[in-house]
């Protein structure tokens, strides 16, 4: 998969048991497995990261950010960084988290040889270009190792304008995921991958959707797969 950026299939079940019976059937299709946390009743996943065999992403999402997760921030963030500790190899923190426990969460990774990924989701629209500059400078400056920039899209400029980020991204040298959500930011989630996106997000199945446009991670890889050959 070294010809375009990395695909993640994301995961939003009870327990690891469940994570295990989802992921397996498509594990040889993906450089990395998203976990969230804040979807599971026990979010313990040392038997996740002992089962699979490729790099696993854990992001414990607020309900502030579209997730699920009720419950204080304190405790959102330590369960996080238990993860880390039990070896995931990225963590997602969102870049409106509070800086100390976002800080938090970068020295746990710094600590056991993980990377995190300082996220921003926009629900409701995709931002003018100069917001959109602000929040990757942002998040630049907060000392991430990638950034992930994710708005929603009802019209191809909405989507164009998501994806001009990667050329500045590209010249910083900063490693960035930015696509754009919903029916129309389709198209986005597989651009990327070939406009130096570090990483887009796939879902299990049509069934098991984590946000709203994600392909199925069979059809994205097929989609990567024709591309590549007609090359």
């Amino acid at each position: 998969m070294a010809k375009h950026g990395r695909l993640c299939v994301s995961v939003a079940v009870s327990d690891a048991v469940a994570v295990l019976a989802a992921v397996m059937p498509v594990v040889n299709l993906v450089d990395v497995i998203e976990i969230r946390l804040d979807a599971m009743t026990e979010p313990n996943i040392e038997l996740c990261i002992t089962q699979l065999p490729c790099p696993v992403l854990v992001t414990n999402r607020p309900q502030w950010e579209g997730g699920l997760f009720t419950g204080s921030e304190e405790e959102r963030i330590r369960i996080l960084c238990r993860a880390i500790q039990a070896g995931a190899m990225y963590a997602d923190v969102e870049l409106h988290a509070r800086p100390e426990l976002r800080h938090e969460v970068q020295e746990t990774a710094r600590h056991h040889g993980a990377k995190v990924i300082v996220s921003n989701h926009d629900f409701r629209a995709t931002p003018a270009p100069a917001r959109l500059r602000e929040i990757l400078a942002e998040m630049i400056s907060t000392g991430a190792d990638v950034g992930k920039i994710v708005t929603s899209a009802t019209t191809p400029a909405d989507v164009l304008r998501v994806l001009a980020l990667q050329e500045i991204a590209t010249a910083a040298r900063f490693p960035l995921c930015a696509f754009a959500m919903g029916e129309t930011g389709k198209i986005s989630r597989l651009a990327t991958l070939y406009l130096g996106g570090f990483m887009t997000y796939a879902a299990i199945d049509q069934q098991q959707v984590t946000a709203p446009g994600q392909i199925a991670i069979a059809d994205l890889h097929a989609l990567c797969t024709l591309l590549e050959d007609k090359k």
